[in-house]
């Protein structure tokens, strides 16, 4: 009796599926551990590249996209707005409420952490062949689509 090797073709999409996401939630986690030296926890870093990529949010809009209640965001600004990191301003139409956006400090943090990350991944194919570079290129692709769909 021959063993059958699944391909791509033969493989069911829920079966591909699950493989995807296993290995981009582990490609994932691993990426996020390589942290240049900092005490900031992976929720304020996820709140602070949340406002960078926002420009600006009152914090119940950033309680939202980070899908944590408001009083658990507060504890996040404020340990965030210590460090020098983010800052509040007034809002323009509602004086009952604040606008966050990050500091020059802040955006700096996160471009350190995108480079450790970025020569972390970089690292890692330089090991590949030419090959798997290329295959990685054209998943990278085709997952964009996939995002956006």
């Amino acid at each position: 009796m021959t063993e059958r090797t699944v391909t791509a073709h033969s493989m069911p999409p829920a079966q591909l599926a699950h493989q995807l996401r296993d290995a981009i939630t582990r490609l994932n986690r691993r990426v996020r551990q390589a942290r240049p030296v900092g005490d900031l926890t992976v929720t304020q870093l996820s709140a602070l590249t949340s406002l960078k990529l926002a420009g600006a949010l009152t914090p119940r809009e950033l309680a939202d996209v980070e899908r944590v209640q408001p009083p658990t965001m507060t504890k996040i600004v404020a340990k965030l707005e210590e460090r020098g990191l983010v800052q509040r301003t007034p809002h323009p139409t509602d004086g009952r409420q604040v606008i966050l956006a990050t500091t020059e400090g802040g955006r700096a943090v996160l471009d350190q952490f995108e480079r450790v990350r970025d020569e972390w991944l970089a690292h890692r194919l330089a090991e590949l062949s030419d090959a798997d570079r290329e295959a990685l290129h054209h998943a990278a692709e085709i997952l964009q689509r996939v995002s956006r769909a």
